[in-house]
């Protein structure tokens, strides 16, 4: 009796350390291809715009565990897929029936190693994740203020909350031909032309921004009759630019994504209590709320994947059929993802079930083929 029970304690830690090892490969793996993908791109364009190496690193870091939190589930599915479709094809498992111990022997280890990393990415998404937006949101606003050609592209267009910029050749903080144009929503029409215009530094919070434009020509006329216009000129005007005109986001309200679980639930109930919110917004926070679950747990529900999967097709070249299927999967489960959201987003399809379905469909489809090699 002793004997078996050292038995399964080394088989528990000989199956736990393999599979915490895959899961580290294919999570470095994970890591920097979304790391490539999604940040060296913004990481290059700053570089490009001249902005300081250390603000582009602490912007990088702000970043971090938005990428973790998107790798583990997927590092969780192909790193224990390529570990237990090897034990198959390296006939381990064959050995360990053989030796007495049953698939669930196998099943446990798997699943609670699965479930420890989904309670660490979890972490990471409700705290960290929210942390390093915010603190990304300030860095951002830094970086904009200190170089303002990050935001003011030379020869682009930009919108400012409805309002139009034309924006010429940028240097340093000299703009040259600079088109400013609004609608009040009235019939009003402005339209502002300078042609030398200099970016001074905000002073004032909130403030991301002045443009002082020098001599500029102001044109008013009405939309529905523009024969009928008013033109003045200046010395010099200034333009106040706010942070939350070129960011999404204030620094000084969060949205949902930047609220932890807890902050984010009770925003909700404060929400569903006013009663004055459209049903569109709070479906759309609902979908959020339950995205910062789904996401980090769906490691569970891989995890009873891939044990399935590499108990069917892993006999012959398990870790490679393992790998070929685990970036499948993926790719679909990610689709699947995406299509949830906007879903939820636009036609209004209930947040709740636009996040858990991809899991429940792992989930489902995993213990269907665990139960079907049981009975075999």
């Amino acid at each position: 009796m002793e004997k078996r029970k050292t038995g399964r304690f080394i088989l528990l830690k000989y199956i736990i350390k393999e599979l915490f090892l895959y899961f580290l490969i294919a999570f470095i793996f994970f890591f920097m291809v979304f790391f490539v993908n999604q940040i060296l791109l913004i990481a290059e364009s700053l570089l490009k715009s001249k902005v300081p190496l250390f603000d582009v690193m602490r912007l990088l870091i702000c970043y971090c565990p938005s990428i973790i939190a998107q790798s583990a589930p997927y590092a969780t599915f192909v790193g224990f897929l390529m570990c237990l479709g090897r034990m198959m094809s390296d006939n381990e498992i064959l050995v360990f029936r053989a030796s007495g111990f049953s698939y669930h022997y196998i099943f446990i280890p798997v699943v609670i190693l699965g479930l420890i990393i989904s309670v660490f990415s979890f972490v990471v998404n409700d705290y960290f994740l929210p942390l390093g937006s915010i603190n990304a949101t300030k860095i951002s606003k830094e970086i904009f203020s200190a170089t303002p050609s990050v935001e003011l592209e030379s020869n682009s267009v930009k919108n400012l909350n409805g309002s139009k910029i034309i924006i010429g050749e940028v240097k340093d903080r000299q703009i040259s031909d600079l088109v400013f144009y609004q609608n009040d929503g009235n019939g009003n029409d402005r339209l502002i032309i300078a042609q030398d215009s200099e970016v001074l530094a905000d002073k004032v919070p909130g403030l991301m921004m002045q443009i002082k434009m020098g001599k500029p020509t102001i044109v008013s006329f009405k939309s529905h009759n523009k024969g009928d216009y008013e033109v003045m000129d200046s010395e010099d005007m200034l333009m106040n630019v706010f942070d939350t005109t070129v960011n999404s986001s204030s620094i000084n309200s969060l949205n949902p994504d930047q609220m932890t679980s807890l902050d984010l639930g009770r925003e909700i109930k404060r929400l569903k209590e006013e009663g004055k919110t459209e049903e569109r917004i709070m479906n759309a926070y609902k979908m959020i709320f339950n995205r910062k679950f789904s996401i980090p747990f769906a490691s569970v529900f891989f995890a009873v994947l891939s044990i399935a999967l590499a108990f069917m097709f892993g006999k012959h070249n398990g870790q490679t059929i393992g790998l070929i299927l685990g970036l499948i999967i993926c790719v679909l489960n990610w689709a699947m993802l995406i299509m949830g959201q906007l879903f939820s987003t636009r036609n209004g399809f209930d947040g709740f079930w636009a996040m858990w379905i991809p899991n429940f469909i792992l989930g489902g489809v995993g213990l269907t083929l665990y139960l079907a090699i049981l009975r075999k």
